[in-house]
């Protein structure tokens, strides 16, 4: 797979460039900018960030770790590209993680984040009127981060959140279709219904709903993938 030369940047400040790089790469990984397949070269990368080889070295092995990027023996790491029968699982996953989080939250959640929640929505319903495909993912993932956050479990909210960010790329591939920014406004409200009332179950079983790829979600996931010949 060709891929264009990485642009020039300036080398990170500060002691941790390992860190910085690393942060950087995932940023690109996440955004799709470093598509799946992508090669992550180290020579290039220390060229790029005006390093040497040393900390991109370590930034890659963190981006591994994290399942991001596979590393190989003397050629150049690739971004992970996943099948669709692999996400389903992951998105299976996904769905019980989220769920637990939404169902913690029903009973922890503070009245400033059921107000930060509806506010994201009030932004989500009105985002989903237009083109600003990035604006609304963004929201949607902030939605979502807040409930990791409210449901006051902070080894939950990180396994969850490292998981999101491994499919990060695919849940946004899949929010591009209008009909599933439709979807997605019906799905929160009926999350945030069962948060304000303190309906644990109910909010656990409304967000497994919403992040599980079930039906016609499954079928246009599958539909994002070509065909084998």
């Amino acid at each position: 797979m060709a891929v264009s030369p990485l642009p020039a940047a300036p080398a990170p400040a500060g002691a941790s460039r390992s860190a910085q790089i690393q942060q950087i790469l995932e940023s690109e990984i996440l955004a799709g900018t470093l598509a799946p397949g992508a090669r992550l070269d180290e020579v290039e990368l220390a060229a790029r960030f005006q390093v040497s080889r040393t900390p991109v070295r370590e930034a890659l092995r963190h981006l591994a770790s994290a399942g991001l990027i596979q590393i190989r023996t003397r050629q150049p790491a690739l971004v992970v590209a996943l099948s669709a029968a692999r996400l389903i699982e992951m998105f299976q996953v996904m769905a019980e993680l989220e769920g637990l989080c939404a169902r913690l939250a029903a009973r922890r959640i503070t009245a400033a984040q059921l107000a930060q929640l509806s506010r994201y929505q009030e932004e989500l319903v009105v985002l989903a009127g237009t083109e600003e495909v990035e604006a609304f993912y963004e929201i949607n993932r902030r939605f979502h981060e807040l409930i990791y956050e409210a449901s006051q479990n902070a080894f939950l909210a990180e396994q969850t959140r490292a998981l999101r960010n491994r499919i990060a790329l695919y849940r946004k591939m899949v929010t591009q279709k209008p009909s599933r920014r439709a979807d997605t406004l019906t799905e929160h409200a009926a999350v945030l219904r069962a948060l304000a009332t303190g309906d644990e179950e109910g909010a656990g079983a409304a967000m497994r709903g919403h992040v599980n790829l079930l039906g016609e979600k499954l079928l246009d996931f599958i539909a994002l993938f070509p065909r084998a010949d």
